[in-house]
């Protein structure tokens, strides 16, 4: 069994790398899953499963406690390590660092499916959050949308995001940090939410025309970054229904019979194989990234394939 650090897996991997091996996975048979999460919101332990058929397996075991973003200081709010089983022989092949994993597949995961759900002229993106996967966030939808010209960053503790503002100023990007989230939700065409928030940030009042929502941080039945309003006029999408339905965004909506099970048109498999496609200017679109052990199962393999090929190439 080896183990693959954070500094392996950051070295053998690029945005379109890792979003390919996303879509690419999801032209293929499904996966199959379960898992559970113990705890609320000052602690929690989940463990994800997964079975990927002609591709393996994997076990995804996250510890996740918010209050260590406020240590002195700072600790890591997800301590986590993924398992890949070895599709031939079944044995556990590989421990990867979880963090590292959870950065690349999280936001290939949105910007995947943001890729065909997204507006390619879209020239301003908002991001909420200031943890790394907000950073990575980021970098990816600036990788798969060239046009954008304008970063606004929105966090409640608003100094956390001048390192990623002063990064992005490095490279000619224009970048603000906003204190009125309702101004910025109006004026954005893509929004992605990567927080911890319990109530809704982001209200479908102000969402404008043409918008493409993504929301990654609700993965309780109690967290919202959206609010009801948003979900019922937007054309709704999903990486994984089974999950997605477990998250606040989707499921409180759900209960207040603001949609039904048919008001999401399609999860991630659907919209990688769809040939028919197609959205209007004026449409909103939103994106439950809910997550899920295939899909770090699905950009672990890349990353053991590509230092396996190194490997060799250096024998």
């Amino acid at each position: 069994m080896h183990f693959i650090s954070a500094e392996m897996i950051h070295s053998s991997l690029e945005w379109e790398g890792a979003i390919n091996a996303i879509h690419s996975a999801h032209l293929g048979a499904r996966h199959s899953g379960d898992g559970f999460f113990l705890g609320d919101a000052a602690y929690g332990l989940l463990s994800r499963a997964v079975i990927l058929p002609g591709r393996g397996a994997g076990l995804k075991i996250a510890s996740i406690c918010p209050a260590n973003a406020q240590a002195r200081p700072p600790r890591a709010v997800e301590d986590a390590a993924f398992v890949v089983i070895n599709e031939e022989t079944k044995a556990l092949s590989a421990v990867l660092d979880g963090p590292a994993i959870t950065r690349w597949k999280t936001a290939a995961d949105s910007v995947a499916a943001a890729r065909i759900l997204s507006r390619e002229d879209s020239a301003t993106l908002l991001v909420l959050g200031a943890g790394p996967v907000a950073t990575a966030l980021v970098d990816a939808y600036l990788h798969i949308r060239p046009a954008i010209r304008t970063v606004l960053l929105w966090n409640r503790t608003a100094d956390k995001l001048i390192p990623t503002r002063a990064a992005l100023k490095a490279k000619g990007i224009e970048a603000e940090i906003v204190q009125d989230l309702n101004a910025a939700v109006a004026g954005a065409d893509i929004i992605t939410a990567a927080t911890s928030s319990a109530s809704p940030l982001i209200l479908g009042e102000y969402v404008k025309p043409g918008t493409h929502i993504d929301l990654l941080g609700g993965y309780r039945p109690d967290m919202q970054e959206a609010d009801v309003a948003a979900v019922a006029k937007a054309r709704l999408f999903v990486d994984d229904r089974t999950n997605a339905a477990m998250s606040g965004d989707i499921c409180i909506p759900l209960q207040q019979g603001a949609i039904t099970e048919r008001h999401i048109e399609a999860d991630l498999y659907e919209l990688c194989q769809s040939t028919t496609f197609s959205r209007q200017k004026q449409d909103i679109t939103l994106y439950k990234n809910a997550g899920g052990a295939h899909l770090d199962l699905m950009v672990s393999l890349l990353v053991i394939e590509r230092i396996n090929a190194s490997t060799e190439a250096q024998a």
